[in-house]
Formats: C-alpha cells, sequence, structure tokens
C-alpha cells in the first residue's frame, strides 16, 4: 500500500458533487445528481456534496445522512439529547422512538417545501484536522485516517489547497483488488 499514492485513487474537486454554502438542500442533491451523472460509472457513484464558501474554498462535507437528518428537523432535539448514542440500540426500542417522537409523520407529503427552504450549511459539518490529507501521501496513511477517524472520505490537498477527495469506497476496491491478485497457497 506504500506504493500507491493518494492522488491515484482520488476524485478531483472539479468532478465532485459541491455547492455554495448558501445553497438549499434541494440544490444540493440536484448537484450531487448531476456530478453522479457526469462521473466515470465505471466507479462507485458519490455519496456526499462538499460546500464551498464564495471564494471557493471547502468549508463543509454534506452526506446523505446529513440530508435525511434535515428533512425531518425532530432528529435534532433526538439527536442531541443526552445519553444518546449511535450503537447498541435494538430495532424494537429504534421503533418506539420513531413513534414517540412523531419522526416521519409525513416524510414525502411536506418534502419539496422542507428541501427548498433548508439551507446546506445548518446541516453540513466542517472539516476536522484529521479529514485532510496531502495529495503525496500513500494509501497506508490514508487508510489510517480513515480507520481511526472513522471517515467515508478524506479531503486531498496540495500546498494545503483542496485538490480532491479520496472516498473509503474507491480506498477499498484499491485494498480489494490488492487481495484478489494475492496468490494463496
Amino acid at each position: 500500500m506504500q506504493s500507491i499514492k493518494v492522488e491515484e485513487l482520488m476524485v478531483p474537486l472539479a468532478e465532485y458533487a459541491t455547492v455554495q454554502q448558501d445553497a438549499t438542500l434541494f440544490e444540493a442533491v440536484m448537484a450531487l445528481e448531476k456530478a453522479q451523472e457526469e462521473f466515470d460509472h465505471t466507479r462507485y457513484k458519490h455519496r456526499a456534496i462538499l460546500v464551498l464558501d464564495r471564494q471557493g474554498t471547502v468549508v463543509g462535507k454534506l452526506g446523505q445522512l446529513d440530508v435525511l437528518r434535515a428533512l425531518e428537523p425532530k432528529y435534532e432535539e433526538l439527536l442531541e439529547s443526552p445519553g444518546m448514542s449511535r450503537f447498541g440500540f435494538t430495532r424494537q426500542f429504534m421503533k418506539s422512538m420513531l413513534v414517540h417522537y412523531h419522526l416521519w409523520d409525513q416524510p414525502l407529503a411536506d418534502i419539496c417545501r422542507k428541501a427548498s427552504e433548508q439551507k446546506v450549511s445548518k446541516f453540513m459539518h466542517a472539516p476536522t484536522e484529521g479529514e485532510y490529507v496531502e495529495q503525496s501521501a500513500t494509501l497506508d496513511e490514508a487508510i489510517h485516517q480513515l480507520v481511526l477517524g472513522h471517515h467515508q472520505s478524506l479531503l486531498v490537498t496540495r500546498d494545503k489547497a483542496i485538490v480532491g477527495i479520496l472516498r473509503l469506497t474507491d480506498v477499498f476496491a484499491a485494498v480489494f483488488h490488492t487481495m484478489k491478485s494475492c496468490r494463496l497457497d
């Protein structure tokens, strides 16, 4: 993995879905759809949208779960409750939460209005220091960051400027292909 460089697997920023930070969820989803249509169809589709400021600098990332949470505002209240954890819930408990909090009472009836009113800046998350990797870094370094940070992607930099995104799906594909080429006796 040390011989493979991040730049060999990254998706260039110009090929990735991006929106301005004042865009709506609807505009973000449309940008994602457009990027998926134009992207190399032999690779996995994008699952996130990068959010840019007015200077074109990446200031955030909006994933599929972020969009779904944004369409049901009660999740904000629920997820901020003390003691909430994303692991260990039984299906019965999760279903009781759905009923108790009246989540998705009218999931599709109001979706167009919600998507056109909600701004991505409210639901995006700003990248942390551990979500950046240099394009010249080796794949093993990137894997280390992905695993320890539980990240789905890393922002790829060259001289501190973001030039692309390294997706976990592409990293896994490279590892998988390397494993397949191994000869097991």
